[in-house]
């Protein structure tokens, strides 16, 4: 039997009367990388903010290691080891590299609100944030204010900060949008990296990039699950190609 970490049954979102997401039936297997993609408003980042709870289901369930996670907290889903990025790179930005990450490794401790305490008692995380940049090749920039790192390697810290929250599921929204082809490489090659012992579930419009690294990807359009597979199965499939009318149509055929 397969071991899905994530399930969606029939998960629902409206606005006003507007179906977002649509009775989506989404099942995320352990250790793999899994790519949710489509068109434009599709419901992708919608369904991101379902399954983390930054919005609330019209209907529907969502179920993580086989418990019914639907009513809980962003906080609480966060606890249980599903952590997630955003489309647009979510550090502080006049804080150094190091100290970024190690603001992710506080929730251990127990004291991350706990602003007025004296610094020194962060020390004692150096040198797990350190091994954490190390992961993402940005060990020699931890010194750095992150506000002058280039653009990339944000995105590689935003994904070390994550690491340190100890995730089990790491949900990715667009790691490489925005990016040129030399970030693009060094920051699949990173997602490829941290995916051991790890799942994750990723957004991402780089056919290039999923192509490469997915084990499986599902595709939305209008809010609805159009189809599910590999990434040979999905990009052959007629009412994929459909949906990617266009200049999309022709990037999901030369990623194949």
């Amino acid at each position: 039997m397969t071991d899905v970490i994530l399930e969606t049954r029939n998960l629902t979102k409206q606005f006003r009367g507007f179906t977002a997401v649509n009775a989506v039936n989404l099942k995320v297997q352990r250790g793999h990388i899994h790519a949710l993609i489509g068109p434009n408003g599709a419901g992708k980042t919608t369904c991101f903010n379902l399954l983390t709870k930054f919005l609330t289901p019209t209907s529907g369930a969502i179920l993580y290691n086989g418990q019914d996670i639907t009513g809980l907290r962003p906080e609480r889903i966060a606890d249980r080891g599903v952590i997630r990025s955003f489309q647009i790179s979510a550090v502080f930005p006049h804080l150094t590299v190091l100290e970024n990450v190690r603001i992710g490794l506080q929730r251990a401790l127990g004291t991350s609100f706990h602003f007025w305490k004296s610094e020194a008692t962060l020390y004692k995380l150096n040198e797990r944030a350190r091994e954490l940049l190390a992961t993402v090749d940005l060990e020699r920039f931890a010194d750095t204010v992150t506000v002058d790192l280039p653009y990339g390697r944000k995105r590689a810290l935003e994904i070390a900060t994550t690491l340190a929250m100890e995730p089990e599921l790491m949900l990715l929204d667009e790691p490489t949008q925005g990016m040129g082809h030399e970030d693009v490489h060094r920051v699949t090659e990173l997602i490829k990296r941290v995916s051991a012992n790890r799942t994750i579930l990723m957004v991402e419009h780089n056919m290039s990039v999923v192509s490469g690294i997915c084990d499986k990807i599902s595709v939305l359009q209008r809010g609805a699950l159009l189809a599910e597979g590999s990434y040979d199965e999905v990009s052959n499939n007629p009412q994929v190609m459909e949906a990617y009318m266009g200049t999309s149509a022709v990037a999901l055929e030369g990623a194949h």
